[in-house]
């Protein structure tokens, strides 16, 4: 186990870059089997999904498109916890098959939310694909067909996602380690 320290944490290797290039490859195998006949536009979410879009879209065969797009979700400088719009969806989604790729999902609030909003659009589907899942802390009811890996409860950094800001450039997925 490798250890790494971001700031003032320390955290420990909790699943190497070859399980999680597995566990990609098979979503992207069930993504391609599911969609076959389909063109989907897949909605890669900045900043912490730009690994997993980015290495899941190697994997996919079938024709598809790709775009990304951020939640705004601050007042001034403080988080609201929730948000309210999509910025940068600059594609007609009408009658398409939609797959929001995420990095990780918790509660599902913002998830929610967003597929609220992407709803207002009318596409024909829309799927989640989610590199991390923690189905302990999950609060709302979403159908989640393509997720990665499930984890639990614990704070995570690596292969995209930060502990603020920064860590995202690590191959491997870290764990905080209690100390």
């Amino acid at each position: 186990m490798r250890r790494v320290t971001i700031k003032d944490k320390t955290f420990e290797t909790s699943i190497p870059e070859a399980v999680i290039l597995e566990k990609v490859k098979h979503v992207a195998e069930k993504l391609n089997k599911d969609m076959a006949g389909k063109t989907p536009l897949f909605l890669a979410v900045l900043n912490g999904s730009f690994m997993y879009a980015a290495d899941l879209m190697k994997f996919i065969e079938i024709p598809c498109e790709i775009s990304f797009v951020r939640v705004a979700s601050y007042t001034g400088t403080e988080s609201s916890g929730k948000f309210t719009e999509i910025i940068g969806l600059n594609e007609d989604i009408a009658g398409r098959e939609v797959v929001v790729v995420e990095d990780i999902v918790d509660t599902g609030k913002t998830m929610e939310r967003m597929l609220e909003i992407l709803r207002k659009h009318n596409p024909a589907n829309i799927h989640i694909s989610t590199l991390l899942l923690k189905p302990g802390k999950l609060e709302v009811n979403l159908d989640i067909k393509y997720a990665a890996i499930e984890i639990p409860n614990d704070f995570i950094v690596g292969y995209g996602l930060d502990y603020d800001q920064q860590g995202r450039n690590l191959r491997d997925i870290y764990t905080l380690v209690q100390e």
